[in-house]
């Protein structure tokens, strides 16, 4: 909330409303001619977003990826602050029907919208064992990627691999992590899900979306959970806020203007909000500052 730095009458947007938690508190620091914008793929967290403040009027509420906020026309005006809080939400993790969890067994789902694009257990049915192995060592960092895509294909043909447990299963048991007290299918299971919902790429296009759509002394904020989502964020926010490296070797080129001011570098949870939230030990918030420059247009 500090990083987003509030001004009552300002217009603000949410692109991964969740169950509401950021919502509530830009919504307490708005004044009547505020306006908070809600984006979110999930189905439920739009149900409970119109259940809780479809009623206001200085809410508006769009079912769909933060990746296409710049094609919302509310956006067209531009924006003073925009939030992104990164991966999957608590809630999706803690209903094993979506499928999220290696620790509650449930369909092999993985979408964040149920209703688009193909399931975890869609894809891992058909799925060449390179491009499986590709996906755990890409998004995962899986050390052990081509041995689990291996034990993925012999499983599959023998049965299909439908629920959660049956493939948590499969991976502890081609690469077991002895005393470690990670279990062996988390790098995994976050791999799957970031490769189905596209996760990495929606966040290119929505940092791109947001920078054009922010207002000169907008802030956006985003909050990241593994080093794959921050190395994006920091690159892109330097990009724009640090002249690239010289050559020598090549002519002088413009003189380089920046048009984001990265506020206050790479910020984790303290001791307290870790005791309220232990899943928040893996956050990292990183703020820019849209500086007075135009930004180019995002064609709609």
């Amino acid at each position: 909330m500090d990083g987003l730095r509030v001004v009552t009458e300002g217009t603000y947007l949410d692109g991964t409303f969740g169950r509401g938690g950021h919502a509530r508190g830009v919504l307490e620091k708005l004044g009547p001619g505020g306006r908070l914008l809600l984006m979110d793929k999930d189905p439920e967290a739009i149900a409970v977003a119109e259940r809780e403040f479809g009623a206001d009027p200085r809410v508006s509420i769009r079912r769909g990826s933060f990746a296409a906020l710049a094609d919302w026309d509310r956006t067209s005006s531009g924006l003073d602050g925009v939030l992104l809080d990164l991966g999957v939400s608590s809630p999706q993790l803690d209903v094993a029907e979506r499928g999220f969890s290696f620790g509650k067994d449930g369909p092999l789902d993985m979408r964040m919208d149920p209703d688009s694009g193909e399931s975890a257990a869609q894809w891992l049915a058909h799925a060449d064992e390179r491009d499986i192995a590709d996906v755990l060592w890409t998004y995962g960092e899986e050390r052990q990627s081509r041995r689990i895509a291996r034990a993925i294909v012999a499983r599959r043909a023998e049965q299909p691999i439908t629920r959660t447990a049956q493939l948590a299963e499969i991976i502890a048991s081609a690469a077991p992590r002895g005393d470690s007290k990670i279990h062996p299918a988390t790098r995994s299971f976050q791999a799957i899900r970031i490769f189905i919902n596209r996760e990495l790429a929606d966040l290119e296009l929505g940092l791109d979306a947001a920078y054009a759509r922010l207002k000169v002394g907008g802030r956006l904020a985003v909050i990241s959970f593994h080093s794959l989502e921050d190395r994006i964020v920091k690159r892109f926010i330097a990009a724009h806020a640090k002249a690239p490296a010289g050559n020598r070797r090549l002519p002088v080129a413009q003189p380089f203007v920046p048009t984001l001011a990265e506020i206050g570098g790479a910020q984790k949870a303290d001791s307290a909000a870790l005791a309220a939230n232990p899943r928040a030990r893996s956050a990292v918030l990183r703020v820019a500052e849209r500086l007075g420059t135009a930004a180019p247009a995002v064609s709609t």
